[in-house]
This record gives C-alpha cells, structure tokens and sequence, in this order.
C-alpha cells in the first residue's frame, strides 16, 4: 500500500508565497508522475499541475506563471512552489501520484493515489 503525506498548508497573506510538500511511502518500486490539484467548496477540483519522472511538467493556465512543481525521486518526494498568492488561491490541496509496487513476490501492480490535503488560506 502507498500512502502520501501533503505539508506545509496554512495562512499566508496576500501576495505571499507558500512551499506545499508531499512525501510517498509504502510498497513502492516506482512512481512515474506526481502532482497537485485543489478543491475549495462549490468550485470544481482543478489540476494545479504536475512533473513526470525525469522531471517535465505541465501546469493549469491559471496558476502556471506563479507556481513551480519539483521532485526529489530519491526522496520520493514533490514540492509545489507558489508565489504571488491570492484569496482565489485558497482551496485545500491534495497530492497525487501513480506508479508501480511490487506484488506477489514477482509482478508489479499500478497504484494511484491521492493524499489528506492540506488547506492553504490567503487572507490578511
């Protein structure tokens, strides 16, 4: 089983920046992409964007001149970096990744998996 841990949610004040990480721990052989959406309430979820495992990413239109998205493969890990925030911004953020784990003493099995969320607040 794969589990992600999101940190480093909390109240930032307008124009601020915040440093989102997310960690992958369990039964993992290999993850290929790791990424962040957010959800805020009577909004739709939206794909904050994402970074594949040799690191090309792709980020929503909304957010992709202020945010930045990185991993530590080793670490089994990614960051979202955000600057320049807004109230807009406010949603809880969640983490996700997909990859492979090892099954049954020889095969492997896909996994996809989503995180807690961590809500981010921008408010003064």
């Amino acid at each position: 089983q794969v589990q992600l841990v999101e940190s480093g949610g909390g109240l930032v004040q307008p124009g601020g920046s915040l440093r989102l990480s997310c960690a992958a721990s369990g039964n993992i052989f290999s993850i290929n992409f790791m990424g962040w959406d957010r959800h805020a309430p009577c909004k739709n979820r939206e794909l904050v964007g994402g970074i594949s495992s040799s690191g090309s990413t792709n980020y929503a239109d909304s957010v992709k001149v202020r945010c930045t998205i990185s991993r530590d493969n080793a670490k089994n890990k990614v960051y979202l970096q955000m600057d320049s925030l807004n109230p807009e911004d406010t949603e809880v953020y969640y983490c996700n990744a997909d990859g492979s784990s090892p099954y049954d003493g020889s095969g492997y099995r896909y996994f996809e998996v989503w995180g807690q969320g961590t809500l981010v607040t921008v408010s003064s």
